[in-house]
């Protein structure tokens, strides 16, 4: 197979991903996603919601430029700067907090790497080491290390997983500030539809592998000014394209 990328407008992504596939170990081949489109704007959070295994990550990965083994096209930012977190959060355990974000922003000025510690509660563990951080904040580490970079677009795949659900709630409202204050286009995947319909502009609906679109719903209204009973309807609404999918 062969892919095609290109740069896009400032801060467009734009997917279009016609299949990909993967050969198993004994030589039979998997189909993972088909005809799978989607576009988010500059300063835009989508989400990706599906059954687990259905090929989320497997599309952060294509959009990262980790896997160019598929067929289809993939406009990414203008200027190109990106930054990931994976579901791990993968941090260097002999180097402290401060060292494993200096390792991929060296040039972050000295009072932005303070508020963007102070914003996410890691100005305490600045010189800690990995092994003596929780989950959680071991979580934050991560974030703050893509958020350093200063990325045009940002790739989440469920930074909030295993998380208690006060700490998880806390972290999402933080990364939801953050990503509104930068402008940041964000692709986030997630199995949680509280977090999908609290953070997305853009929600992207998948059906079972081999993924493909079965829903795009637009949130309008501002995060911040989301209520209890606009959350529910976009729940149920997610609730009802899903069990309408073929299976």
């Amino acid at each position: 197979m062969n892919d095609a990328r290109h740069v896009g407008g400032p801060g467009l992504l734009d997917v279009r991903i016609a299949h990909k596939t993967y050969r198993s170990a004994s030589g039979q081949t998997l189909e993972v996603l088909r005809d799978v489109t989607l576009a988010v704007s500059i300063g835009q959070v989508g989400v990706l919601v599906g059954p687990s295994g259905c090929g989320k990550t497997t599309m952060l990965r294509i959009i990262a430029g980790l896997d160019t083994d598929f067929a289809g096209t993939l406009r990414a930012p203008q200027r190109g700067k990106l930054a990931m977190v994976f579901q791990e959060p993968r941090l260097l355990p002999w180097r402290t907090v401060e060292d494993n974000v200096r390792l991929v922003a060296p040039d972050f000025p000295e009072q932005k790497l303070a508020a963007l510690f102070e914003t996410l509660e890691l100005a305490p563990h600045r010189f800690h080491y990995p092994g003596e951080l929780s989950l959680g904040l071991a979580r934050r580490v991560a974030l703050a290390r893509a958020l350093a970079v200063e990325p045009e677009l940002l790739l989440l795949d469920e930074p909030l997983v295993s998380l208690d659900a006060a700490m998880a709630a806390r972290l999402r409202d933080e990364l939801a500030m953050l990503i509104d204050s930068r402008r940041i286009t964000t692709l986030l995947v997630t199995h949680d539809l509280d977090d999908a319909v609290r953070m997305a502009d853009r929600l992207f609906l998948l059906s079972a592998r081999p993924a493909r679109m079965l829903a795009e719903l637009h949130i309008g209204t501002p995060r911040s000014r989301r209520d209890a009973a606009e959350l529910a309807a976009v729940k149920a609404e997610v609730a009802r394209r899903m069990a309408m999918a073929p299976r």
